[in-house]
């Protein structure tokens, strides 16, 4: 993208095999896209959409136009450069660039992952296990490292690297990985033999996240999708046999489910889920026994979701049935039928995931706006929460391959506490620091305060938010502010420690979180009332927190910047309709702003499995005209708008490059007098840019752009 930014374009020379240096006109300004109206009729209601021709990805105009794009953007922000450059050194410089995560003991070896100064991809590895080795390895160089995985090697030559898939098989032999250099999500499946360092010829394309092994390693289990990108297929390939010869044990064919594949903990059976959003089916396989049908632990019901864990004698089931936060449940191995209860439903308490051990059964769960962990003895019914101090935080289980352990490796963080790694002692309920994200350059949590604040929605719910600033930052509303939200999925925005929000935090500027209704935070119940025919809450909520800072004098509206990605770039795109007024700014990555077009279409990825968050409007009138009203496209017009820095990627499968493209196009003949701004990343996907390096230059230039609006960017 770099080559069409700047007034300098690099052209190759082949014949003498140098670069040669030529100067180009700088834009002069935005560029216009051409209008080609195209009219789409639903529900007896005619639409134009006169860029719909930007969906074309292989039409060369729709290329020049969004290098164009770039180009004016570029040229908008170029006297944001020195800041730029200096808000990267100042991440780079906050990051030990050289270090390793703690090691996970499995079988034999101790497995970790490490980064290297200079390299833009982490290394995976993994060290024998030394007789009498109980105690993880520390920091430093592990005699007998052997390099499973070299990112930095895999991605030579190439602009974008992402894994897929990196699963060893029980007897440490095999290494099943996939790669994408596309940012696509299409994964290529390969197997390397660990004992040789051979990599087999068994490859496998277009494959999709998940694996699972057999018990003995000779077999591998894995995923493909389907024309519109839903993973649809499990299939069985023998390791060293010819592709051409694998079989498919499971193919779901109705297209509101998803498959996934994976091996128990236990090791003993390989699990098939099939998820739609509001409804589960999980076939099992024993491992030891490759080429048995999969046996349903229990039909699909329609509302019903349930996850499962073997753990001994039974398989524990996590579900909903009659239990809207779930309960806890287990059914037998030998012949699964009835559920018997083990944690009885309590409402306001969401269980969200249960992992079994030898002895112990461990629960994931949430309670006002927090997470935690339970634990419960097997055998009894003691039962303790993990307790924390923090009034903000966000706590989770980390990998813990080992099945027959008393040690449970945990991650915790804040949004004043970076990443930690704590082993917890099942038995003794003792909690061992192992290690906590360095943050170089004299960080000091201290210097820093977090804060519940509420947040009143126009029907008398009380949102919450989460707000970290740096301590003594004066309450008067002169403080700049940046408000971030979600709200769909229910997935939580839980409180997280970011080193480059110290770059905004050490320049005034406060952050707050906004716990929308569509998220999870506040339990089931919290995302019911934000989906569907009530998903205008999740919009409301977030300007009514916009509102709350105002008035509880954290910022003021013409300091105050809204940032949201995917589904909370929608969330983006709303409120920049619904209430301009409230935001100097928006930040809006990879959104989801063309909603109604891309659910009306079921030939797009996700589009089908979609309908149960969106509703379908292809089918219902009422549900067409709702998401009509909401839809940022849609609703463009013209009227004063916040500053929009839009950012996207062109080989994105998730939210479709042409959804931001097609909006500031129109904002920008509709609204002329507003500030909007495109950025493609040509060679990127969904997360944008995959290396770290790349990743922080990303991160520096939106910081830029947010500190350039909030008045703050020669602070």
């Amino acid at each position: 993208m770099g080559e069409v930014c700047v007034c300098k374009k690099l052209i190759p020379d082949r014949s003498a095999g140098n670069v040669v240096r030529v100067t180009i006109e700088p834009p002069a300004g935005p560029p216009a896209a051409r209008l080609a109206p195209s009219e789409r009729v639903h529900h007896g209601d005619t639409v134009t959409d006169e860029y719909a021709w930007l969906m074309n990805k292989e039409d060369p105009e729709t290329i020049a136009y969004l290098e164009a794009e770039n180009a004016w953007t570029e040229r908008a922000t170029a006297h944001l450069a020195g800041l730029r450059e200096k808000l990267f050194q100042e991440i780079k410089g906050r990051t030990q660039e050289t270090d390793l995560s703690v090691p996970s003991r499995k079988g034999g070896y101790w497995y970790y992952t490490r980064t290297e100064e200079g390299k833009q991809y982490g290394i995976q590895c993994r060290v024998p296990v030394r007789p009498g080795e109980t105690e993880p390895p520390g920091d430093g160089a592990h005699p007998g490292e052997e390099v499973l995985l070299d990112g930095n090697v895999l991605a030579e030559g190439r602009e974008f690297f992402a894994l897929g898939t990196f699963d060893v098989s029980p007897d440490g032999n095999w290494l099943a990985y996939s790669t994408d250099f596309e940012g696509d999500e299409r994964f290529t499946l390969r197997i390397k033999d660990l004992r040789t360092g051979e990599v087999l010829a068994d490859e496998i394309p277009d494959t999709f996240y998940g694996s699972a092994w057999s018990a003995d390693g000779s077999v591998l289990f894995y995923i493909t999708v389907d024309e519109a990108w839903r993973p649809d297929r499990v299939h069985r390939h023998v390791v060293g046999r010819p592709v051409a010869e694998d079989v498919v044990v499971h193919h779901e064919t109705d297209e509101r489910f998803w498959v996934g594949v994976e091996l128990t903990r236990s090791e003993k059976f390989i699990v098939i889920d099939t998820q739609s959003k509001i409804t589960s089916e999980v076939r099992v396989i024993p491992a030891d026994a490759p080429a048995s049908e999969p046996l349903v632990i229990a039909e699909r019901q329609q509302g019903v979701e349930y996850q499962i864990e073997h753990h001994g004698h039974r398989f524990l089931i996590l579900h909903n049935r009659d239990a809207e936060d779930f309960a806890l449940a287990c059914t037998s191995v030998d012949a699964p039928g009835e559920w018997v209860e083990l944690v009885p439903h309590q409402p306001g308490t969401r269980l969200e995931s249960v992992d079994a051990f030898a002895r112990h059964i461990v629960l994931s769960l949430r309670k006002d706006g927090l997470t935690n962990l339970r634990v419960i003895t097997d055998g009894s019914t003691d039962a303790y929460d993990v307790g924390f101090p923090e009034p903000l935080y966000n706590v989770g289980l980390s990998g813990n391959p080992e099945y027959d352990t008393t040690t449970l490796r945990i991650t915790y963080t804040s949004l004043v506490t970076p990443e930690s790694v704590y082993d917890v002692d099942l038995v003794t309920r003792t909690m061992t620091l192992r290690k906590r994200k360095p943050v170089l350059g004299g960080y000091d949590p201290e210097d820093y305060e977090q804060f519940r604040e509420w947040a009143s929605a126009p029907d008398g719910t009380r949102v919450p938010l989460s707000i970290v600033a740096r301590r003594g930052v004066v309450r008067d509303g002169s403080a700049p502010a940046v408000l971030y939200g979600y709200g769909s999925y229910e997935h939580s925005i839980d409180p997280y420690f970011s080193i480059a929000r110290l770059s905004l935090l050490d320049r005034g500027v406060v952050f707050a979180i906004a716990h929308v209704r569509g998220g999870g935070e506040m339990g089931r119940r919290w995302y019911e009332d934000g989906k569907l025919l009530a998903k205008k809450n999740t919009f409301t909520d977030f300007v009514a927190a916009a509102e709350a800072l105002v008035r509880k004098r954290w910022t003021s509206a013409d300091r105050l910047v809204a940032r949201g990605g995917s589904a909370g770039g929608l969330l983006m795109g709303a409120v920049a309709n619904l209430a301009p007024e409230s935001f100097a700014g928006i930040v809006a990555e990879v959104p989801f702003v063309d909603p109604l077009t891309s659910i009306l279409d079921p030939s797009l990825p996700l589009t089908v499995t979609e309908w149960e968050e969106w509703g379908n409007p292809l089918e219902s009138a009422e549900v067409y005209a709702y998401m009509k009203s909401y839809s940022p496209y849609e609703n463009v017009a013209k009227r004063p708008y916040s500053k929009i820095l839009a950012v996207t990627s062109l080989n994105d499968t998730r939210v479709l490059y042409h959804e931001p493209a097609k909006w500031i196009a129109r904002l920008r003949a509709v609204a002329p007098d507003g500030e909007f701004l495109l950025k493609t990343e040509m060679g990127a996907g969904h997360a944008g840019p995959s290396g770290r390096y790349d990743s922080w230059k990303e991160e520096a230039f939106i910081l830029a752009w947010i500190l350039d609006t909030v008045g703050a960017a020669s602070a």
